[in-house]
């Protein structure tokens, strides 16, 4: 029992090193794919499932004063565009930016428009509102990718020192920034 728990434990130590080094990059490249994927369909009318909910919000946030063909046009190039820099990995503040802003605007209908969101038997969320509320996962992936990109953000895999004891980390932040060699050499990643 005790060769299989090591074994598991070996195992185990090797599949998180591998989701520490690439995790935040896999949130970035589907991130950026799912908003370059949305923001392609705004570009032909009736195709984008959102279109009519959009417009909507467009007109209510801007009080009418953009057409909404424009404002749809004007989402459409935002999403690509952060779609785009995420996918690259460019341009990531200036993305990441772009990306808070563009959020809010999605997740308004929620205070602007939730009767049209929550009609459903009982208050359930029609399928606009699901298509709203599933954006609550684009939040909190941008704001991992946020603190995993900007100003020297880590994931970094901590060492228990023993049973009942507080995990140690490997190198501070700014050590591991300096020398990734020494993370990956640490967590059991093969030598390149």
């Amino acid at each position: 029992m005790g060769q299989l728990t090591g074994v598991y434990c070996a195992v185990e130590k090797k599949v998180h090193g591998v989701l520490v080094r690439y995790s935040i990059d896999a949130l970035r490249i589907s991130v950026g794919a799912v908003l370059l994927g949305f923001g392609v369909l705004k570009f032909f009318p009736g195709v984008s499932p959102a279109e009519g909910l959009a417009t909507k919000t467009v007109d209510l946030l801007t009080f009418g004063l953009i057409p909404w063909r424009l404002g749809f046009i004007g989402i459409a190039f935002l999403e690509c565009f952060i779609g785009v820099c995420l996918l690259a990995g460019r341009l990531m503040r200036v993305a990441l930016w772009l990306l808070a802003v563009q959020l809010l605007g999605v997740l308004a209908p929620l205070v602007l428009l939730p009767r049209r969101l929550f009609s459903g038997p009982y208050h359930a969320p029609t399928l606009e509102g699901q298509y709203v509320l599933k954006d609550v996962i684009l939040v909190a992936a941008g704001m991992v990718i946020v603190a995993g990109t900007l100003r020297g953000g880590h994931i970094v895999r901590d060492e228990p020192r023993g049973r009942g004891s507080e995990p140690q980390p490997l190198l501070t932040a700014a050590a591991a920034a300096a020398e990734p060699e020494k993370v990956l050499s640490r967590i059991g990643w093969p030598d390149r």
